[in-house]
């Protein structure tokens, strides 16, 4: 990028990123728009699956054994790996009275507290799913089910998108401290600018 641009969700205008850093964010960001449009298909899937149950075991009588595990291993999928993109689009619950409260400058280090502090939350649960992503796999584990599906499957799903989820966080912690550096050096070069009438 040659410049600075704008962001239609408030936040600071971006500086111009470093080549490996900006094909990073690129990657992560692309990988977490799909992930996002995908989870949306996926309720629709758990959807009829849901639907697909009702109907044969109210209507035509059928036992039915597979398909509320399988919307709850959807539904798994579909939560964690769109909560990258909903970081990504900043849809996650905030509170906003404080933003109209406090200062431009204390409302910068609020979002810096909380976006540290929800990467280091995410990392440790990541670090957990792929632990119990591990076990599973090496192991063998299944559900206590008649179906029994493989238990390494959902744990894979929660370990990619809190991964992808703390890859956000940290790319909107670097982003927004550029973009402040940024500004903050505009501000300085205005300041240092000579005098002219």
């Amino acid at each position: 990028m040659a410049g600075a641009r704008a962001r239609s969700n408030g936040t600071p205008a971006a500086a111009p990123r470093p080549g490996a850093w900006a094909g990073f964010v690129r990657g992560v960001e692309w990988f977490n728009t799909v992930t996002g449009y995908a989870s949306g298909v996926v309720i629709v899937l758990t959807s009829l699956v849901i639907v697909f149950e009702v109907i044969v075991r109210y209507v035509f009588k059928w036992a039915t054994d597979w398909e509320i595990e399988m919307a709850v291993i959807l539904l798994i999928v579909a939560t964690f790996m769109s909560a990258a993109y909903t970081q990504l689009q900043r849809g996650h619950v905030s509170i906003e009275v404080l933003e109209h409260l406090m200062s431009p400058r204390l409302n910068r280090l609020r979002f810096l507290v909380g976006d540290v502090l929800s990467l280091f939350f995410c990392a440790f649960v990541a670090a957990n799913a792929w632990y119990f992503f591990h076990e599973a796999w090496g192991d063998g584990r299944v559900s206590n089910s008649a179906w029994a599906p493989k238990l390494w499957i959902p744990y894979l799903f929660m370990a990619i998108g809190m991964t992808t989820l703390a890859l956000q966080q940290l790319i909107q912690i670097v982003e927004s401290r550029r973009s402040h550096s940024a500004e903050h050096e505009a501000q300085l070069e205005v300041q240092n600018a000579p005098w002219t009438e």
